[in-house]
């Protein structure tokens, strides 16, 4: 490090308890007197080692230590700002009519064809026109859908204002995008992209739109291949390069690489002792099940960490603490206890507003086109499948139950045409055809809710056959709630080859925090 570069860092520590750190001043006490624009790049380049966000006058100040807030209400669209830069990048790329003509039925027969081979189980070759089909398809579901995951960890304080991000298979940028919106304004992000794949040029342009307290870097290589000691060779310095990641995402990748085990254990290695990995997968059966199925196998192992405060964590905590714990959204409500059901459990959440880039596309195609459904090319589902994973043994929900007052779903056999007790974990919204609005108002079938306590080997399903105020939680619940359900009637579902608890007028069911 120059001289010079040491010089303003440490005036800039000096100062950044005393007042904003400003560089038309600082350049005053360097040696040689620096323009403030080189001292201003000197600590763009060190802001995330020295915890300092860029204000829009163009002074530093301290990041708050404060955690991030949980943002509750829907997401309701894929921001304009993104919006707008997609619509260019496309425009760029294949002309000012790029949604018309041959570009047109390109960029539609592109979509088509990965769409297909996604149903088929085939891997998809990511070239520039798979790249840009991608953005116009996938980007704003995954943008939502990596918020609503988050949720999880800031209602229970658990993320900072200052995070180490590492995007695992970042792809055209969803889920990176979605994480900096989810952060307030007064956020700092060392962000790194592993992306081997022409989804990287989309990636590198949407980046551009995050602000000046997003410091991001892109690696062009595959997740199998990523070196983690080329971090600290980029052109910032990382903040506690021997703390590892606050964050891993692997969103929408896990599926698509041979040994997806092996990657996740690779990246689980470099999680700071505080930090989070998150697996996302979509949620058709084949890959929320593979997701299930990795989160299962994962579980336990043990990696090398050291926790900063472990008198912080209760006993339980500190017994599971250095081994992967299932933070969330599946539980483990009974010790020694894992689920080998078949685990297809995913989230649904509000649709959005459909993007002007997808509109486009879809009402271009020519009038014609035998293959052709209204909407084909919109796709504002947001339905997805998660798992957050913790080295430092917090669970989202954290019981202890007691077999003298609660079934166990492993023990359910013996309870079939008896009224039990039981605690919960509610894994869908409604199944069956039912509402689940969570305003307490079923639909005209009855409710079906996939329901676990970690424990089962065979599905579980809470059917909801007469409404009433005691049992209206068990519709209000959000996916991934915990609820005691006390007077549960235990059945046997021999058409499904599962178990069917019915909520009725007997039963009362509570939410458990």
């Amino acid at each position: 490090m120059s001289d010079q570069r040491e010089a303003i860092r440490s005036n800039a520590k000096y100062l950044r308890n005393v007042r904003p750190i400003d560089p038309d001043e600082i350049c005053e006490y360097v040696e040689g007197t620096p323009h403030p624009a080189v001292v201003r790049q000197h600590l763009r380049e060190d802001a995330v080692d020295l915890g300092l966000l860029e204000r829009e006058d163009g002074t530093f100040v301290p990041v708050e230590d404060d955690p991030v807030p949980p943002r509750r209400g829907p997401i309701e669209r894929f921001p304009a700002r993104y919006e707008s830069r997609v619509e260019d990048f496309l425009v760029d790329r294949y002309g000012v009519n790029w949604h018309e003509g041959p570009t047109g039925e390109l960029l539609r027969s592109t979509v088509r064809r990965f769409k297909a081979s996604y149903l088929d189980g085939r891997r998809v070759e990511y070239d520039d026109d798979v790249a840009a089909g991608y953005a116009i398809y996938h980007l704003p579901a995954y943008y939502a859908a990596v918020q609503y995951a988050l949720d999880d960890l800031a209602d229970r304080v658990l993320l900072d204002r200052t995070l180490r991000v590492l995007d695992v298979g970042a792809g055209v940028g969803g889920p990176a995008l979605g994480l900096v919106d989810y952060l307030p304004g007064d956020a700092l992000v060392e962000y790194h992209a592993i992306e081997p794949s022409a989804a990287a040029d989309v990636l590198d342009e949407l980046l551009e739109e995050t602000g000046r307290n997003v410091h991001a870097t892109v690696h062009r290589t595959t997740a199998e291949a990523f070196d983690s000691d080329a971090v600290a060779d980029d052109d910032f310095t990382p903040a506690h390069p021997d703390d590892g990641f606050d964050l891993v995402l692997a969103c929408n990748v896990l599926s698509e690489l041979e040994d997806p085990r092996a990657v996740a254990e690779s990246y689980l290695e470099l999680l700071a002792p505080d930090g989070t990995f998150l697996a996302m997968a979509p949620a058709d059966k084949n890959t929320s099940i593979q997701l299930r199925e990795l989160e299962r196998e994962l579980e336990g192992r043990p990696i090398d960490v050291a926790l900063d405060d472990p008198d912080e964590l209760t006993d339980r905590q500190r017994g599971r603490a250095g081994r992967v714990t299932v933070y969330g959204p599946t539980v483990r409500l009974w010790s020694g206890k894992t689920p080998s059901d078949r685990g297809w459990s995913f989230d649904v959440r509000p649709d959005l507003s459909v993007p002007s880039f997808q509109r486009n596309l879809d009402e271009a195609t020519p009038p014609n086109d035998p293959n052709h459904d209204p909407g084909e090319f919109v796709n504002v589902d947001v339905q997805f499948s998660y798992s957050l994973l913790r080295l430092d043994g917090r669970r989202r929900i954290d019981l202890d139950p007691d077999t003298s007052e609660w079934a166990r779903m492993a023990d359910m056999e013996r309870h079939v045409t008896n009224r039990i007790d039981l605690v919960a974990a509610k894994l869908s919204r409604s199944l069956s055809g039912g509402d689940d609005r969570g305003d307490g108002r079923s639909g005209r079938s009855n409710p079906l809710f996939k329901i676990s306590d970690g424990s089962e080997s065979i599905d579980h399903y809470a059917v909801c056959t007469t409404e009433t105020s005691l049992n209206r939680p068990l519709l209000e619940a959000d996916y991934g709630d915990v609820l005691a359900f006390e007077q549960i009637l235990a059945l046997w579902n021999d058409d499904e080859e599962a178990y069917n608890l019915v909520v009725d007028e007997e039963t009362i069911v509570d939410p458990i925090g």
